[in-house]
């Protein structure tokens, strides 16, 4: 390990914990993984779970900061942190920060989510994107695409967060995998079919209806036109296609605009193909997004 370090970013998820060892240059120095996400803890176990996770970096390194963000602040998680509202940018999240000390003595940071009040039926909300989309960089106009369980579409202009999307499109791909009587008969354990995937992603652009849409992956079984190694890859096609289209249908790119997918919730190829196949002019963002923007917001809570 190379550089001297200057604090720790924890991501803390659902079901898992991501602690990262930054230098005083920002340069990602360690990194921890822990299957202690918030689904795992009860009340008043967060402070000793984390002291336990960090206590390596502690005892060689001392009572460096650390910022935390993820489902840890949420109604869930450790402590709330109420969320900011868009447009924002790093100053505004510094602001909605919650901080406290640890028992070694580290100053301890929970950054907030985002919400997006003009959603609608219903204001929208994100915790720990809009961390990765500051890190990203706000400089410049554009359309960002976030994938993940719960993908977020997002928009950035005048150096803000202007507003977002969310797209249910991962958990929607799970449930229909492990809980349907459509996709039942993928071969196990799971098979990746790059044709399949095109095909699927084929049919949702042509298609807008959904529902009707993914009675085909039982009725391609039943017409020996998809088999089952094809079956998984096929259905992911259909659910991620639609959401491109229905990203299109509210007005988040027309054919041709540039964007970029960032983070790091390893569907990014695949998005990548997706944005292809609708036309979309793809960049995408560096590994450590989110490193970058929890020490942008850090920095600004200084100011």
């Amino acid at each position: 390990m190379t550089g001297q370090p200057a604090s720790i970013v924890v991501d803390w998820g659902t079901t898992s914990l991501r602690a990262t060892l930054v230098g005083a240059d920002g340069q990602e120095l360690d990194v921890i993984e822990s299957p202690q996400g918030i689904s795992t803890l009860s009340k008043g176990q967060h402070e000793a779970a984390l002291m336990a996770t960090l206590s390596p970096w502690l005892t060689a390194h001392g009572a460096l900061p650390v910022a935390a963000l993820g489902m840890i602040t949420s109604r869930n998680g450790w402590i709330e942190v109420a969320y900011v509202p868009c447009p924002a940018g790093p100053a505004e999240l510094a602001r909605g920060t919650v901080r406290m000390m640890l028992p070694n003595g580290s100053n301890l940071v929970l950054l907030p989510g985002l919400t997006d009040p003009a959603r609608r039926p219903f204001p929208d909300v994100m915790r720990g994107e809009e961390t990765q989309i500051a890190g990203h960089g706000l400089n410049a106009d554009q359309t960002l695409i976030i994938p993940g369980t719960h993908s977020k579409w997002a928009r950035v202009g005048g150096g803000r967060i202007d507003g977002f999307q969310t797209f249910v499109t991962g958990e929607l791909f799970a449930l229909l995998m492990n809980h349907s009587f459509i996709a039942r008969g993928a071969t196990q354990p799971p098979v990746d079919d790059p044709d399949a995937y095109h095909q699927g992603l084929a049919e949702a652009k042509e298609t807008g209806a959904m529902l009707s849409l993914l009675f085909s992956a039982r009725t391609g079984g039943l017409a020996g036109r998809l088999s089952a190694d094809q079956l998984r890859s096929y259905v992911r096609g259909l659910v991620i296609g639609q959401e491109f289209r229905q990203a299109r249908e509210a007005g988040w790119y027309r054919e041709g605009d540039p964007a970029a997918i960032i983070g790091n919730d390893g569907l990014n190829d695949l998005y990548q193909i997706a944005a292809d196949v609708f036309g979309l002019r793809i960049t995408m963002g560096e590994d450590d997004v989110l490193t970058r923007g929890a020490l942008d917001v850090l920095r600004h809570t200084l100011v």
